[in-house]
């Protein structure tokens, strides 16, 4: 069994670009994140993301928690919370556009029933 989010290509990439630096064991470290202080901030930033949600090891969770994680991902997009802007205005390719956003929307409500 993987530990890794298993979905399709679209989905995948989406999440790569806007969702695993800091949810993913998979983080491309930017060099302002070498640099003191700013290297705290961001390693505690990825600390705290990995811990909420960590795709890398996602097939690890029960499969009801992870239907819950992945509608949650929908709401936190949806609510403008993910990802975070300070993180956009370093990272602009990590903006979600109307179509990636549609795109997830339709992936989380397939399990918005199931979390309940």
């Amino acid at each position: 069994m993987t530990s890794e989010i298993v979905v399709s290509d679209e989905i995948k990439q989406i999440l790569k670009r806007s969702c695993y630096d800091c949810h993913s064991n998979e983080t491309t470290w930017p060099f302002y994140s070498y640099v003191f202080p700013v290297s705290y901030l961001v390693s505690n930033h990825v600390t705290e993301g990995r811990e909420e949600l960590n795709f890398s090891e996602f097939g690890k969770l029960p499969e009801r928690k992870q239907n819950k994680k992945i509608y949650e991902v929908w709401e936190q997009v949806d609510d403008g919370e993910m990802p975070p802007l300070d993180y956009r205005l370093m990272h602009p390719s990590a903006k979600l556009s109307d179509k990636d956003k549609e795109v997830l929307k339709n992936w989380a409500n397939q399990f918005s029933e199931e979390s309940e």
